[in-house]
């Protein structure tokens, strides 16, 4: 079953409203119902919602790097539900999930640096092209870039890398190179507390070969 997101269309209860941000951001997004995270999401290990406490940066898969700004009590369907409420400030959204839906939802912490060095290892690899039609990639792409994977956005990050200047990627190209960058220079801000610009910085001069590792 595909996610299904609800636009909130009532202001919020007292419940609610003395635990929501103060910063006003541009809409919020209840998740009601949620379908299993792609499969080449990596899987939690031994994680529960519990896990997670306002504050914590986490990131959703579709997403991106969030903040949990707070954990709300509200009424969906007649019943009592907790929920995260998670702020993605560049894109100026609330997003509201389920408190027993998160693990499910795909949402986690932070990469952790194991994981980021396997990223890093695979933005150094060789480009790995398939001589299909470019509509097909294009999907795949976006596929990797939503299931919120660091490793499968390295991926797509190193495939649509020209390797000279000569070589110039086309609309389309640029869009979800950008995209898979983005995403990715964001989670890696948050992780060594830099600006998304430095870290995109970073990524780029790895993939040139500038950079052997990460500052630590």
């Amino acid at each position: 079953m595909k996610a299904t997101a609800l636009k909130a269309k009532t202001p919020l209860t007292k419940a609610t409203a003395k635990s929501a941000p103060a910063k006003p951001v541009g809409k919020t997004i209840v998740v009601s119902k949620i379908a299993p995270a792609p499969k080449m999401a990596p899987k939690p290990a031994n994680k529960t919602a519990a896990d997670f406490r306002a504050g914590d940066f986490v990131v959703y898969p579709a997403h991106g790097v969030g903040k949990i700004d707070a954990i709300e009590t509200a009424s969906i369907g007649g019943m009592s539900v907790s929920l995260y409420t998670i702020t993605f400030e560049k894109d100026r959204m609330r997003l509201k999930v389920p408190v027993v839906k998160a693990v499910s939802s795909g949402l986690r912490k932070l990469v952790s640096v194991d994981r980021l060095k396997d990223a890093i290892k695979t933005l150094k690899g060789r480009a790995r092209i398939r001589r299909t039609m470019w509509s097909r990639r294009a999907q795949e792409y976006e596929l990797k870039i939503n299931s919120g994977d660091p490793i499968a956005i390295a991926e797509v990050l190193r495939d649509l890398k020209r390797a000279s200047d000569d070589s110039e990627q086309s609309y389309s190209e640029r869009q979800i190179y950008q995209s898979a960058l983005e995403r990715l220079a964001r989670e890696l801000a948050a992780v060594q507390k830099i600006t998304e610009s430095q870290a995109a910085l970073q990524i780029e001069q790895i993939m040139r070969g500038e950079r052997k590792r990460l500052a630590a």
